[in-house]
């Protein structure tokens, strides 16, 4: 009996054995297979706790709580992955309606929407325009804005919306509550009541913070208006202020914005690796507008001068009405040699031969005075002789006069009348010293901060006529030349003193180095090659031309296509400007485009190219 015990026992237990070696397999996989979705499910909660909420994938499991987990955790990771994105929109797209779309599809996306909208308040016309579709052909552009929007706008906009959708709509305000827009998610009709709520709330409480960055862009939007207008009209001042000049700082911007979009098109040479952002481009066109700023200091007389003795008005008059009392003098002479018992026949060829003379050095006068021609050595010469005829004057130069020519007056000796004058006079009532308004354009000049490396010519004026009148070339003395020169240094200090925003902190740089040069001879500063950047370098060319074909100055014929074209090339050859950027002036036809908009046909001849294109050529050869 006990061993037959013992054989049913081992029995059993090899029976045992065997169930266990066939379910502990079976175990294990069943086991692998519940615990996989979870441990899948472990690795979203442990990319979660990481802040990667990007979509994860669907665990699969015969548990269908487990499935149900996976859904809501992949919503979860979802809705919040979507709400990073809308966040990433609104803090750092600058444009309003790229934040926009942007939001809307994040948004309609989370709320498991068909499309969305965004509606935003045009007071000036009285409409609610609709900034922002999404997946939304259906919703119209914009509805009147009248009062009862403005009073009920949520359900207002659900009534004025077809009935075929069944829409979310939330009310934008900014922060002093008056109406933005309107927000609109068209919903799925199978969304779940409790779901509908919460999303409302969510949606309301996004829309604060969606209506504070679109505020933020409108009004940023609006000061970028406003810094644009105060800059077009600091610009049109300029203009206005010389009639002769008008248009300048208008047709500049335009000139150099058309030959930038060609230098970031080309593919050749150095300037295939040149590109600017939006921003580097915002900053060009303000530099180009405000390049001639500093010309609201220049004196208008100055930069209108357009004959020797110009000062507010031609002081030639006086020098002729000096002339007129020199032509009665010699009558008078000659009247008196007569009563006297003289030769009056003799008396009469005398007073008729000085005459004579005085109406050919007048003449001579008012040829120097015009300035059109260079002045030779000879003519300067007999300039200083006729400088060396007298006149009396009778009557006090102290008289009528203001309290700075007095002041001026104070240090020169009176004299008694009458006083016998040179016809032509560099009295020192014509020197105005600097005093204490020398400006700091010296490179040694411990005030100098911006790297000014100019000539500062030893008085500030000098009205002498006999000065004046020995101009060799044009019209300027050497100190008008450096007060319309100073214009540019003006500039830079008036731009650099402007708290320009980061991304616009080049503007005073751009708009103050048009009249530099490649070599190094330019001003205000004496840059070289190596300081210029293309921008800079296409701001010389504009400003260049647009001066050469120019029809308003005074002092100079407007130049036709050509010879602007010409000397352009010329500065090239003298390394004053670019003639890469030259090439491309030529070769895509900028001067063209501008000639057609802004020259007088009579300017626009017939450009030999390949000339042109060839003195460029033997440049780089």
């Amino acid at each position: 009996m006990l061993a037959g015990a013992r054989a049913i026992l081992l029995e059993q237990a090899i029976w045992a054995l065997a169930i266990m070696l066939v379910i502990l397999p079976l175990g294990w996989v069943f086991g692998q297979r519940l615990g996989k979705p979870l441990s899948q499910l472990a690795e979203q909660v442990r990319a979660f706790s990481n802040f990667d909420f990007t979509q994860p994938p669907r665990v699969r499991s015969r548990i269908s709580e487990v499935n149900n987990l996976s859904v809501l955790m992949g919503r979860m990771g979802s809705a919040i992955d979507r709400f990073q994105q809308i966040t990433l929109a609104l803090s750092h797209e600058p444009h309003l309606e790229h934040m926009l779309n942007e939001v809307m599809e994040h948004l309609v996306a989370t709320a498991e929407g068909r499309s969305g909208a965004v509606y935003l308040c045009d007071d000036a016309e009285a409409r609610l325009n609709c900034s922002s579709r999404y997946q939304g052909a259906h919703y119209p552009d914009s509805f009147v804005l009248d009062e009862a929007f403005k009073q009920s706008p949520e359900e207002q906009l659900l009534q004025r919306l077809d009935t075929d959708h069944s829409y979310l709509v939330v009310a934008l305000h900014d922060r002093h509550k008056a109406l933005l827009g309107l927000l609109v998610v068209e919903l799925s009709v199978q969304l779940e009541g409790d779901f509908r709520r919460r999303l409302q709330r969510f949606v309301q409480d996004l829309s604060g913070t969606l209506s504070v960055a679109i505020e933020t862009r409108i009004l940023f939007a609006g000061q970028q208006r406003l810094l644009d207008a105060i800059i077009r009209l600091l610009a049109d001042a300029i203009d206005a202020k010389s009639p002769y000049t008008g248009g300048h700082c208008e047709r500049v911007p335009q000139l150099a914005e058309m030959l930038l979009c060609h230098a970031e098109a080309s593919q050749d040479g150095e300037l295939a690796s040149f590109t600017m952002d939006d921003d580097q481009r915002y900053a060009f066109r303000l530099a180009s507008w405000l390049h001639d700023c500093g010309k609201i200091t220049s004196p208008e007389y100055v930069v209108d001068k357009a004959t020797k003795l110009e000062t507010i008005y031609n002081r030639i008059h006086e020098i002729r009405t000096r002339f007129e009392v020199l032509w009665r003098d010699a009558e008078l002479e000659c009247l008196r040699a007569q009563l006297s018992g003289g030769d009056a026949e003799q008396s009469q060829r005398d007073c008729r031969a000085l005459q004579e003379r005085l109406q050919a050095e007048f003449a001579l006068v008012a040829q120097a005075n015009i300035g059109g021609e260079t002045m030779s050595d000879e003519q300067i010469a007999e300039l200083e002789k006729i400088a060396e005829r007298r006149w009396l004057r009778h009557f006090d130069n102290r008289l009528g006069l203001s309290l700075a020519e007095q002041a001026r007056m104070a240090a020169i000796p009176e004299q008694a009348m009458p006083v016998s004058e040179p016809l032509l006079a560099d009295r020192a009532e014509h020197i105005f010293p600097w005093g204490d308004k020398k400006p700091p354009v010296e490179r040694d000049d411990p005030a100098n901060r911006w790297g000014f490396d100019m000539t500062l010519p030893q008085h500030a004026m000098h009205l002498g006529e006999l000065y004046n009148l020995r101009i060799r070339r044009g019209t300027l003395t050497p100190e008008e030349r450096f007060k319309i020169n100073d214009h540019i240094v003006q500039t830079l200090i008036m731009l650099e003193g402007l708290p320009f925003p980061r991304y616009l902190q080049r503007v005073p740089e751009l708009a103050a180095t048009h009249h530099e040069t490649l070599d190094g001879r330019g001003y205000p500063c004496r840059l070289t090659a190596e300081d210029l950047g293309v921008p800079e370098r296409i701001m010389a060319i504009a400003d260049i031309f647009e001066a050469l074909t120019a029809a308003d100055r005074p002092y100079k014929e407007a130049k036709p296509l050509s010879v602007s074209l010409d000397i352009l090339v010329g500065m090239a050859e003298q390394q004053h400007v670019d003639a890469d950027l030259l090439r491309l002036f030529i070769v895509r036809g900028v001067y063209r485009q501008y000639a057609e908009k802004f020259l007088q046909p009579a300017q626009c001849d017939t450009v030999d190219e390949a000339r042109l294109l060839a003195r460029l050529d033997a440049l780089s050869a």
